[in-house]
This record gives C-alpha cells, sequence and structure tokens, in this order.
C-alpha cells in the first residue's frame, strides 16, 4: 500500500517538527495538552503525526539505557583520564555495582523515558480508537497497523522496564487512570501483557514484502519487528520470571529465519548495518531513523560521539567540528595489567576476545576511505593526520602535551613511548589517562566533505540477534551443531577465506563452541550495542563473576537497578527493590 510505504518518510517529518518545540529531556511535559482531540484530528497526515510522536521520544531514550547495559557490565569502562571523568565516582560505582537510591541518575532517566513513552502511546492509542478510520480515507488495515505501531512502541518500552526493574506498575491508559495500577505488579504480569500486545501485534502490522524495500519501513514497526522483540522476551524468560520459554523463542526466531513475518538477509560486511545508508540494509529489523541537522540521538554524547578521542576529529577529517569535539567517556576494559601481561579473567577483555580468531576486519584501525565507506572498528596506537599546511600530525590528549598512544590497558602512561610501562603499577579505573583503554567506532564518522557525515540511523534490531538467540537455544537444548552452523552463518563475513577453516566452529571449522564461548561470541558481534548486561545475568556472570577492576557481587540484587528516591517520594505506593534500602 503507497500509505503505508511513505509513512516513515511523514513520520521523520513530524518527529523532526516535534522535537523542535517539545524539549525530550523535559520529563513533566503532557502531550498535546492545549489541542482537544476533536480539534487535532483533521487530516490523514494528522493521525500519523499523532502516531510517531511517541518514537521522537522513544529514540532519544536509548540513550539512558546504553549506559545502564554497557557501564555495568564486563566490556566498557569509563577510567579518569588525567583528572577528567572522575565525577565524583559516578561511573565506578556503576562499574563496581555499588548504587544506591540516592545515586543513579541514569536509572531515574530510564524509568521517567519509559513511563513519559509509555503514557504518550497510551494517549495516542486511546485517541485513534475514538476514530473512524474513513473519516481520514483510511483502510481498516491500515488503521490497525498505525494502532498497533503504538502498541509494539509501548512494548518495547514496558520489556526495558520489565529487564532494568523487574517491580513495576502497569499503566495503559491516559485519561482513565482507574485502569492503571499506583503499586508495582508481579513481573509476570508485565510478561504476559507484553506478550500478549507483541503477539497480537504481528498480525495487525505491516509485514515486508521483498528485499529491498527496508527504506519503506525503516523507522516503523513491522510483523518481523514485533516478533524480535518476543524473542527478546523469551530468551530472558527465566532471568525475567523464573520459567524457561527457550522452546518458544526458538520457534519465533524460526519464523523470522524461515521469512514467515518478511525476508531479511544477513549483509556481507560487518558494518552495513550500521553505515550511512542502513535505511536500505535488509539485516535491519527496525531502526530510528536519524540524519544530521535533524535528530542523531545515538550521535550524541552518551553513546557513540563519547567513544573516541577527545581531539578525534583531526583524524577523521572533521576540523571543522561540525558537531562540536568528542570527548572520552566509553573505552574498552583493558587486556594487559602495567607490566604487559596478559590478564586471566574469563569475562571482560574485549579486544583480547576479539583477537582470539585471526583475521577479524573488525580489529583493523578505523579509517575513512572516502565515498562514504571507512573500514575497521577500533582506534588504537597513534592515530595520525595530515594538516591543512601538509605536514603529518597525531591527535593529542585534550590540556595535555602529549601524543596520544591508544593502549589495549589502564594506567598513567602519559607520553611514554610504545613498548615502555608506568613505574606506577595501580591499574583501575582511578589511575587511567587519555591512552588508557582502545576506543571504538561502531557507526561511522565521516570526514567534513563526505555528504553522508553522520547519516547512519540507529539500528535496534537486526537479524543477527535473532540468529544467536536461536543458536543459543539450540546450544542449550543440546544441538551443538545446529548452534555452531547458525553463528557461522554471520561469523563468516568477519574474516578472510583463508581463515575460515581455523576460525568457524566445528564442524564446519575447528573452533570449539560452549556455553562460555557463546557468551564471548555474543560479546564480540554486539560490542557495545546496549546488551551486554543482560547477556551476563542470562548467563548467570553478572553478579557472580569477575573481570578487570571487578569483584563479584555481595548478591544478586544488583540483576536489577533500585527504584531512585525521587520516584518512591513521588508515589507512596511504590515498593523499593529487594536488597536495597529505602
Amino acid at each position: 500500500m503507497k500509505f503505508l510505504r511513505n509513512i516513515a518518510a511523514l513520520a521523520t517529518a513530524s518527529v523532526v517538527c516535534a522535537a523542535s518545540f517539545t524539549g525530550c529531556t523535559d520529563l513533566d511535559e503532557t502531550l498535546y495538552d492545549q489541542v482537544g482531540t476533536q480539534n487535532y484530528y483533521n487530516t490523514k497526515n494528522d493521525v500519523i503525526r499523532a502516531v510517531f510522536r511517541p518514537f521522537e521520544h522513544a529514540y532519544w531514550s536509548i540513550q539512558s539505557r546504553h549506559v545502564l547495559n554497557e557501564l555495568t557490565a564486563d566490556q566498557l569502562i569509563t577510567p579518569t583520564r588525567d583528572g577528567w571523568w572522575d565525577d565524583g565516582g559516578k561511573w565506578r560505582r556503576l562499574h563496581y555495582h555499588q548504587w544506591n537510591v540516592e545515586d543513579g541518575g541514569d536509572a531515574q532517566t530510564e524509568w521517567n523515558g519509559c513511563f513519559q513513552g509509555i503514557m504518550q502511546c497510551n494517549y495516542v492509542i486511546e485517541d485513534l480508537a475514538s476514530l473512524d478510520p474513513s473519516r481520514f480515507g483510511l483502510s481498516q488495515t491500515e488503521f490497525d497497523n498505525l494502532q498497533a505501531q503504538c502498541r509494539a512502541l509501548r512494548a518495547w518500552f514496558y520489556l526495558r522496564l520489565l529487564d532494568a526493574f523487574r517491580n513495576i506498575p502497569l499503566a495503559v491508559s491516559f485519561n482513565d487512570v482507574s485502569l492503571n495500577t499506583e503499586s508495582q505488579v508481579d513481573p509476570e504480569v508485565i510478561f504476559k501483557f507484553i506478550e500478549d500486545e507483541l503477539t497480537e501485534c504481528t498480525r495487525l502490522l505491516a509485514k515486508k514484502e521483498s528485499l529491498g524495500s527496508q527504506p519503506n519501513l525503516q523507522g516503523q514497526w513491522t510483523q518481523a519487528a514485533a516478533a524480535s522483540l518476543l524473542v527478546r522476551l523469551y530468551l530472558n524468560a527465566q532471568v525475567y520470571i523464573g520459567q524457561e520459554r527457550y522452546a518458544d523463542c526458538e520457534k519465533v526466531a524460526q519464523d523470522i529465519l524461515d521469512g514467515v513475518y518478511g525476508p531479511y538477509e544477513v549483509a556481507d560486511r560487518w558494518d552495513a548495518a550500521f553505515d550511512w545508508d542502513n535505511n536500505s540494509c535488509d539485516e535491519v529489523i527496525f531502526g530510528f531513523p536519524g540524519s544530521q541537522g535533524y535528530s542523531y540521538w545515538h550521535y550524541s554524547s552518551d553513546m557513540y560521539w563519547w567513544t573516541v578521542p577527545a581531539r578525534a576529529r583531526y583524524y577523521f577529517g572533521d576540523a571543522k567540528a561540525k558537531a562540536g569535539d568528542h570527548n572520552t567517556k566509553y573505552a574498552a576494559s583493558p587486556s594487559y595489567d602495567l607490566n604487559g601481561d596478559l590478564y586471566t579473567y574469563e569475562l571482560g577483555m574485549p579486544i583480547q576476545n576479539f583477537r582470539k580468531y585471526p583475521g577479524d576486519v573488525r580489529m583493523n584501525l578505523y579509517h575513512n576511505l572516502g565515498n562514504s565507506r571507512r573500514e575497521g572498528m577500533f582506534l588504537f596506537g597513534y592515530l595520525e593526520y595530515v594538516d591543512e599546511d601538509g605536514s603529518t600530525k597525531r591527535v593529542r590528549a585534550p590540556e595535555q602535551p602529549y601524543d596520544l598512544y591508544i593502549r589495549d590497558a589502564v594506567g598513567p602512561f602519559q607520553s611514554l613511548d610504545p613498548g615502555k610501562w608506568p613505574a606506577n603499577k595501580t591499574s583501575n579505573l582511578a589511575s587511567g589517562d587519555h591512552n588508557s583503554g582502545w576506543h571504538f567506532a561502531k557507526y561511522p564518522f565521516y570526514d567534513d566533505d563526505d555528504a553522508n557525515q553522520m547519516e547512519s540511523d540507529y539500528t535496534e534490531i537486526r537479524l543477527p540477534e535473532i540468529i544467536y538467540s536461536l543458536a543459543e537455544c539450540k546450544l542449550r537444548s543440546g544441538k551443538k551443531s545446529e548452534a555452531a552452523r547458525l553463528l557461522n552463518s554471520v561469523r563468516r563475513r568477519n574474516y578472510p577465506a583463508e581463515n575460515l577453516q581455523e576460525v568457524l566452529y566445528a564442524p564446519e571449522g575447528k573452533a570449539s563452541l560452549d556455553e562460555a564461548e557463546m557468551l564471548a561470541e555474543w560479546g564480540r558481534e554486539f560490542f557495545a550495542e546496549s546488551r551486554r548486561r543482560i547477556d551476563l545475568i542470562r548467563f548467570g556472570k553478572f553478579s557472580s563473576g569477575s573481570w578487570w577492576d571487578k569483584q563479584p557481587d555481595a548478591g544478586r540484587y544488583t540483576e536489577i537497578f533500585p527504584i531512585m528516591r525521587p520516584i518512591l517520594n513521588s508515589n507512596p505506593s511504590l515498593v523499593q527493590n529487594p536488597g536495597y534500602s529505602n
């Protein structure tokens, strides 16, 4: 249907317009509080704009989830750097799992942001229930799809809340608060609500009809996207409600792979799902449209804009700093101590985890190739560039007189030559400098002259997640060879042909697959994609595991976050999560 093919373009225009007048960081805003429903909906485009208004808020909200799911886990760190990035120990407390009800701004933002998004969705869902689709030239099928868009988005918000807090209220109405609960309900109630909503949405949403049609659907929930959320829900059911649902996860994942919900395929290169033209990538199942000059929240400070050195713009060729300098919030957890010896942790050490299999193209030094293409994902060693005078320079530390030499270690290196190690052997989150920890660019940073600079959409769901979820289910049920073939169907694109026999899992190669390797492979394929915390929890490693500068927790209560004091104070019916003080 032409209408459905054009929703994405219309939605992008509407959320950009809405974002211009409504601050997404204002958690007290009231949606349309000065515009009556009877006066607002006059045209088809009014309906579309209303439906997609919550999507801009949803896109913005991914930032708090990213912080909570990555900086509490074993792969990403925020060390101090020559006095930078201490912030009263905030980032150390996330890393050490020592947060409390007073110190959890990102947890509070996650709670408030998700519930605000839910209420925005409720408002629109109830509005649409009162409208006659024929009045706007819409068929019932088209109208059902629009309603299902907000229902699927609401389920996405609820899944995040279930994941982070487990014990939450259920709010299903904007207009009739008596239908909502003031106190928390059992996790099983939220789980069942999400399951029922997504199951119905897979019938009501549009289905991708052919390969190559993703640009027509980008920014919309489709049947496959809703089904993918079911895969997430079922894969983690044991964590969420204490009930295994791996068989259900396997069934839905297999249906997605079999094309029941539309055709998708793994791209032939690892970065296609993150590149400027990823809206046309058939690996992407759901993505938020992003564009420079409009909304591009994944390129913001709390996500990928701060995964590279502060002065990296010179290396990228973005000397004019159209979007400002970068910063050094995120780096990869180190593999080496300050004697140059490899750590022996089972967890963390992500760079060494990538090194395990030779020839991985993601391990190449990030470099812009021109014509809107790049190679490599990591930034390490010296970062050299040619300045306006034609001189070769190196990226330098901010406010410090040394060239960066980025290492897979954390310590006070300053201007030490490569191969030399500091006399001070203390390596922890409080002892780093601007050389500490490899940086990374999951999404590209193209130069000033590139027409597609920062044009990547944010990829929320991609087909390898479904493949890896199915592989894990099969591995847990003893079908190791089937699991290996599924993983290999993605992994083979990351290595040269001559290395495949060594790097592919048996029986297609010599590499061995078990549960520990399954977790490690989740870490490689989905490095820095806002999911590492739940993967560690599912494999029983989040609270009990050790990694660099991190000892096991005192108890498993840290597997969910506390409810912050301002939230408790605003609603006396809420009860603090187990293990935390009021």
